[in-house]
């Protein structure tokens, strides 16, 4: 039996522990020295815990529509140790106000194929809210390219999410970036992650 109190709270999802060493790395790059940045779907609580503990510069807003996900975010920054993680949100991107005023940075990691385009088009609303002016905006997922599925496994993948969830599916990377566009963001060049995933980093204009 261990004896970590909040070893229960603590749910772990396998593919953030794979996925979070390749998603750093780009984060060191795209993302503000200082500054608030705040995690849209933050899930488990294992990446924003992970990346909280390598760039301590930076302040940590976590967020989570579900009750099980914030108790999990936080017993991992109570467990981590950390102080420069916020207590999580309570925040359906849907839902307005988002209860926070403004970031330097705004990171959406596997949600938009997992909610319907409701939810992308609400994402980009509020980060203009939130984003000032080089605010930088950074998804992570699989995509389409020219209307086509980069790899097999993806589209196994979307018709998975599809006969989950009509409304779900792998988004088209073109009409991500033409959103993001119309909400006064420039998407930088895509850049190719494992497991045939796509790092986007868009940054505000004005």
């Amino acid at each position: 039996m261990t004896s970590d109190p909040d070893f229960a709270l603590r749910q772990h999802a396998p593919a953030a522990e794979r996925n979070r060493e390749p998603i750093l790395a780009v984060l060191r790059d795209v993302l503000p020295a200082r500054g608030v940045v705040l995690e849209i779907a933050s899930g488990t609580g294992q990446h924003v815990t992970h990346f909280a503990a390598a760039l301590p510069a930076l302040d940590w807003q976590p967020s989570d529509p579900d009750a099980g996900a914030r108790a999990s975010i936080a017993a991992w920054t109570a467990h981590a140790g950390l102080a420069n993680v916020r207590a999580p949100l309570d925040l359906d991107v849907e839902r307005t106000p988002w209860g926070i005023d403004a970031a330097a940075a705004l990171l959406c990691i596997n949600m938009i194929h997992i909610s319907p385009w409701s939810a992308t088009l609400a994402l980009f609303d509020g980060a203009r809210r939130v984003l000032g002016a080089g605010g930088i905006l950074y998804l992570y997922g699989p995509y389409r390219r020219g209307g086509a599925h980069t790899a097999p496994g993806n589209a196994a993948f979307d018709e998975q999410l599809r006969n989950r969830h009509p409304a779900w599916g792998v988004r088209d990377l073109e009409q991500v970036v033409a959103l993001g566009d119309a909400h006064g963001f420039d998407c930088g060049e895509p850049i190719g992650m494992p497991a045939n995933n796509l790092s986007l980093a868009f940054t505000k204009r004005k």
